[in-house]
């Protein structure tokens, strides 16, 4: 297996999963193969996945979008620097701010290094990043996922996703975590391809649902 994935591996991926699971295959034939959603590994891309936590994709990325706007370039220092006022106004609640200030202290104390991560495997990347208050596994796998481009991580606990597989097999009932976990292994070792597949599949339905609505003036 690959370490990271790569526009080649990608499309590797999207081959084994088009051929070990029908649901999937309708997926790529539908709506054709999703993006390979990345991000800049670092402090900045952390930050991000926080704001993410139990908010909207949209908030999330306009409170980002703000804080890049009010600080630049966005490091810890600079992110100490802001009081508690800004960040509210940034679009921070209290907790978050906490994390994310208690995340550039760990920074610059030396008690995490992001570019280290690179050389771990990812139960040994995941413990890493778990130590640090306000970061569950949830947020550690999507920065695995996303920044460190690694193959074999789903995000459990991922609302979309759970979304996603409700609806293409046909469940009676959102799969919990455990579920959720059970049906991904199928995808093994290609299950971050497979959630980019299923977000894929998630955002073309939430889009055509959009464009079933009637306009109200």
């Amino acid at each position: 297996m690959p370490d990271s994935l790569t526009d080649r591996t990608f499309l590797q991926g999207l081959r084994f999963l088009r051929n070990c699971d029908e649901k999937l295959a309708f997926v790529l034939d539908e709506h054709g193969p999703p993006p390979m959603w990345s991000r800049e590994p670092g402090f900045p891309t952390m930050v991000h996945i926080i704001l993410e936590q139990q908010v909207s994709l949209a908030s999330a990325r306009a409170a980002f979008t703000h804080l890049i706007e009010t600080v630049t370039p966005l490091t810890p220092t600079g992110f100490l620097a802001l009081d508690d006022v800004t960040l509210k106004e940034v679009g921070f609640s209290r907790q978050k701010a906490a994390y994310c200030r208690q995340l550039s202290g760990a920074i610059l104390n030396g008690e995490i290094n992001f570019k280290e991560l690179h050389n771990m495997d990812d139960s040994t990347a995941r413990s890493e990043l778990m130590k640090l208050k306000g970061v569950g596994s949830w947020t550690a796998d999507i920065y695995l996922l996303m920044a460190l481009k690694r193959p074999d991580i789903w995000p459990n606990g991922d609302l979309a996703l759970a979304v996603a597989v409700q609806d293409l097999k046909i469940l009676s009932s959102r799969p919990a975590p455990e579920k959720l976990h059970e049906i991904s292994l199928q995808w093994s070792p290609w299950r971050a391809v497979a959630a980019r597949i299923l977000w894929h599949y998630y955002l073309n339905r939430a889009a055509q649902h959009q464009k079933r609505l009637p306009d109200i003036h």
